[in-house]
């Protein structure tokens, strides 16, 4: 008796359905353009992060400000006036401030003076010697001042003593540069310009007033 045999038939898939070659290349290809979506959006969170970082940091780091030069508390030692003849005579010891606290970076300035006045006469210069102030910082520097009237011409004198309120003004520029993370150096010059009012009644100073 012969053997019944089976035919053969190629196993099907559970779905019953085929995936093609073409179907196969397909989906590789989609799955490579998904990829490169993924990657340019990456390299452009990337871009504007840099960009972001790079404005913050030109609007505040490195963005280079005027540092201060200005006189700090006076402490008058002695005051003496005479309005009739008119005259005056004082001493007194103060602070020199060069304020770099706005720059993230030193400011290194060359050596200065300033110049005390009276209605723009010249009573005294005294110097102020190089240095640098670091960043975000002040520096201080103690100062003693003698003023007199000797050189004086100006006949306004006697009416400010006999009122009572003598004004002085002191004036003087600082040049110097501003180092930004060691890489960048920009050229920057400070005024002085105070306003000091002294009460001839009481000796001391009423008012200090710096622009």
């Amino acid at each position: 008796m012969a053997e019944k045999t089976n035919p053969a038939y190629p196993l099907a898939p559970s779905n019953g359905y085929t995936r093609s070659d073409g179907e196969s290349q397909l989906s590789a290809d989609e799955l490579k353009r998904k990829k490169r979506i993924k990657l340019a959006i990456y390299i452009t969170i990337f871009v504007v992060f840099q960009i972001i970082v790079i404005t913050a940091m030109s609007l505040t780091v490195m963005k280079v400000k005027n540092p201060r030069f200005r006189l700090g508390n006076i402490n008058v030692q002695s005051f003496e006036s005479v309005p009739a003849t008119p005259s005056f005579d004082t001493k007194f010891t103060t602070q020199i401030k060069i304020k770099n606290s706005a720059n993230w970076g030193s400011y290194k300035f060359g050596a200065a003076n300033i110049t005390f006045q009276y209605l723009g006469e010249t009573l005294a210069v005294i110097d102020v010697a190089k240095g640098k102030a670091g960043w975000l910082s002040t520096i201080k520097r103690n100062a003693e001042v003698s003023l007199n009237s000797t050189a004086i011409t100006n006949s306004n004198l006697g009416s400010d003593l006999r009122s009572g309120v003598l004004t002085l003004n002191s004036v003087g520029r600082l040049n110097g540069k501003v180092a930004i993370m060691f890489i960048m150096k920009k050229k920057k010059a400070t005024n002085m310009n105070c306003t000091i009012a002294f009460d001839v009644a009481a000796k001391n100073v009423k008012s200090l007033q710096c622009k």
